[in-house]
């Protein structure tokens, strides 16, 4: 292999395919990326076998070949290059990369690309989904937030993605919260089915997705146990949940008794200012909802303390529909779904302070948010905890108890 690139191209490119790269293993070769030539480009690889990521770079290839180098040396090294043009030689015998970029150079030994396990691409003949990549995106910081990061209950590390004709919708819930997002497909699809993807794998795939304008294009493996993300120059690959994701329908509230728009960046900035107090009482924030005599206008206050620390009162200004309420949830969630909101305002939905409050965008029906209420006494939440963590073990959703 021989051939030369631009220092700023490779080094996104190993930027890119960098988070796929295994950080513990048995395997050697997973700590490295796969540099190999492929005609007028530079294929670069990494895998961790549970995601795997391709990226392609421009390149001058005078000989093609491959090889394994160990990922973190390499970008370290390509990294503290000079933005200039950097030559690439491998010695195939001692399978020693030489590297030259300017007045600096290094050898650096690898392993035989033979070893490194093959990461799938797009093939002709493949049932292709497409999808908006800003659609997907924005889906995919949605709902991912929601997941659970214990491993527990591994199907709720994941997102259930269901494609149905013309939409796809994602759902994400660790037993506290849930989040559903529905968005249009841009090619429609003859059958109805659904899988379990790794929030981490979509994560990735939101991050790659950078300024990318053509549609991004989904393939789901025969077997059903691999995803394939195909974008411009970059193939995020994951394997797929087993198992069955639970019914969350029966959580999303249908009706509600309280009705409160309020802004959502202003809502957003009292709850953060309630974390502040509560973080050591359980996250727990209570909100006083008050509707006014003067038609619709209304108050919402949110009250937190903590016994050693002091209490925290912030009012805000809202348009209430029907009762007032007093309800309690934590603030941390309240942020972490405010914080992905692009809409003014936020819909708050509320039937009684022992149920499920719903929240939505206004002008927004294709995202929903659901969090369970938090008792307002700190040895209660923590009673009702232990409770749902029992569940938790054994495998019964709180949602379904």
């Amino acid at each position: 292999m021989r051939l030369s690139c631009l220092q700023e191209t490779l080094s996104k490119g190993l930027g890119i395919v960098g988070r796929s790269v295994a950080t513990r293993s048995t395997l050697p070769v997973l700590s490295n990326v796969l540099l190999a030539s492929d005609q007028e480009r530079l294929k670069l690889s990494a895998t961790n076998l549970e995601v795997s990521t391709n990226c392609w770079i421009g390149a001058k290839v005078d000989q093609e070949g491959s090889i394994t180098i160990p990922a973190k040396l390499l970008t370290e090294f390509i990294n503290s290059l000079p933005a200039e043009r950097i030559d690439l030689v491998l010695d195939e015998a001692s399978q020693t990369l030489h590297i030259t970029c300017a007045n600096y150079a290094a050898n650096i030994k690898g392993i035989s690309a033979k070893e490194f396990p093959i990461v799938p691409g797009l093939n002709d003949g493949d049932n292709i989904i497409q999808i908006e990549p800003d659609n997907l995106k924005q889906a995919i910081n949605q709902v991912t937030f929601a997941a659970a990061t214990e491993e527990s209950r591994p199907v709720l590390t994941g997102i259930q993605t269901k494609f149905s004709h013309d939409t796809l919708t994602m759902t994400g819930t660790d037993g506290f919260r849930l989040s559903v997002k529905t968005m249009p497909l841009t090619n429609s699809i003859d059958h109805v089915f659904e899988v379990i993807v790794p929030a981490k794998a979509l994560s990735e795939v939101a991050r790659v997705i950078g300024d990318q304008e053509e549609p991004i294009q989904i393939v789901i493996t025969e077997e059903k146990n691999q995803i394939l993300f195909h974008l411009t120059d970059v193939d995020v690959i994951s394997q797929l949940i087993e198992g069955t994701f639970p019914d969350v329908s029966p959580i999303i509230p249908k009706e509600h008794l309280t009705r409160t728009i309020v802004d959502t960046t202003n809502f957003l900035k009292a709850a953060k200012v309630a974390h502040l107090f509560a973080r050591d009482s359980a996250n727990i924030a209570k909100l006083n909802i008050k509707p006014s005599s003067d038609a619709q206008t209304g108050h919402m206050i949110l009250e937190s303390n903590t016994q050693d620390l002091g209490d925290n009162v912030g009012e805000l200004e809202v348009y209430v529909e029907g009762d007032p309420i007093e309800i309690a949830f934590n603030t941390r969630y309240l942020i972490d779904v405010l914080s992905i909101l692009d809409n003014a305002q936020v819909v708050i939905e509320t039937t009684a302070t022992t149920s499920p409050g719903l929240l939505k965008p206004v002008g927004d029906d294709t995202f929903t948010h659901v969090i369970m209420p938090r008792f307002h006494s700190y040895k209660v939440i923590v009673r009702q905890e232990r409770f749902l963590k029992t569940f938790f073990v054994l495998t019964i959703p709180w949602f379904l108890i």
